[in-house]
């Protein structure tokens, strides 16, 4: 739906609109390369190298041209993890033939997440995406401000319905308890690790602890006991949290020193110097948010598995849903499972893959709980 004076209006910010569609380089609205897909995410069609849109804001307010715009969390939006995955959701929403204009901006500072939704907003998008929880407050605010937009906000649990955005989320701790499983499994040394962003983030928090929980219930079924070292980057703000691949890889060298031999990162670019550090070592190295097997070539080779939220297919669901009207608000679930083994699938024994196999579907029915609760007590 469009705003009912947008001939008005159009009239008044035609200046603003254009200085709107030139802001520097880092946080222009832009149009992207389409990063590698994970076959289970629905992959896009887009071409491996699309032509540059320039920005294009003065066509959204014509209702014949639905916008969808993404404003990231402080992170890049090729991180081959969570921005990543959002975004190609957002591509697919224009490969689908739902989306006819789509741009990004990159947020460098978590004080301009309302100038860069504002952006979109201003100029007429129909569907602004925000990706990660930091950007909750902003969304909702955003919301008020700018009643005729649909919302999407990844990772934004809400607590009390708010109007105009659908907060997408998944079971991390599902996920985090899949993979831990695999780990305490697969490892050799009975001690296992996560490098992790800051667990002021209730998703993070539920990856590592489910990760915890998830090795605990293979003791169990297998007789053993693991050691497992879960460490998050809390001591940083957020525009570092996530973003600090150096700590990443020191932190998992220094877990691996203690006798871990398999590393899952959970925290964006941070928790992928982890799992490079840990593959370059020869340990097992365990992806997070997509198949990072396909998107981190560097820890290809030993990547045992990842802890997938199927962020793609949610997104581009939600996308369409709101062009459509069919689109409702409060908190969506979206799903939550684990990678293949790729490269290495010839040492997981037989029993272990059948395990995964039952564990999974027994989390799906809920004949398995983590027991991990939705927030940090």
């Amino acid at each position: 739906m469009k705003k009912l004076n947008m001939m008005i209006a159009l009239l008044v910010i035609a200046s603003v609109v254009l200085a709107a569609c030139t802001p520097p380089a880092t946080e222009a609205p832009t149009q992207a390369p389409a990063p590698t897909e994970a076959p289970t995410e629905a992959p896009t069609a887009a071409p491996t190298e699309p032509p540059v849109v320039e920005p294009t804001a003065a066509d959204c307010p014509k209702a014949e041209v639905f916008c969808v715009g993404l404003v990231t969390d402080v992170g890049k939006i090729n991180d081959k993890s969570f921005n990543q995955s959002a975004w190609e959701g957002v591509l697919q929403s224009q490969t689908d033939g739902v989306a006819d204009i789509v741009q990004y901006i990159e947020t460098t500072d978590a004080k301009d997440y309302a100038k860069n939704i504002g952006t979109f907003g201003d100029a007429g998008f129909d569907v602004i995406v925000t990706v990660g929880f930091a950007l909750g407050e902003a969304t909702v605010a955003a919301a008020t401000t700018y009643p005729d937009v649909n919302f999407i906000g990844v990772d934004q649990f809400q607590a009390a319905e708010a109007d105009g955005v659908a907060g997408l989320n998944f079971p991390e701790d599902q996920a985090g308890f899949l993979v831990g499983a695999l780990a305490a499994s697969m490892s050799k040394s009975h001690k296992i690790g996560a490098v992790c962003g800051t667990d002021v983030v209730p998703p993070v928090w539920r990856f590592g602890e489910g990760y915890k929980a998830g090795a605990a219930y293979a003791d169990g079924m297998n007789g053993t006991t693991t050691e497992v070292f879960v460490v998050y980057h809390s001591d940083v703000g957020f525009d570092k949290t996530f973003t600090d691949p150096e700590w990443g890889a020191q932190t998992a060298t220094s877990m691996m020193d203690n006798g871990a031999d398999a590393i899952f990162g959970c925290g964006g670019i941070t928790g992928n110097g982890a799992i490079t550090a840990a593959a370059q070592a020869g340990s097992y190295a365990i992806g997070v948010d997509t198949d990072q097997y396909l998107t981190l070539p560097e820890a290809a080779p030993r990547m045992l598995s990842s802890a997938m939220k199927l962020i793609t297919p949610g997104v581009a669901e939600l996308i369409a849903a709101a062009k459509d009207g069919s689109i409702t608000y409060g908190n969506v679930f979206g799903h939550a499972g684990y990678a293949p083994f790729h490269d290495v699938a010839g040492e997981v024994p037989a029993e272990v893959s059948a395990m995964m196999e039952t564990l999974n579907a027994a989390l799906l029915d809920g004949s398995v709980k983590t027991e991990v609760p939705p927030v940090k007590p």
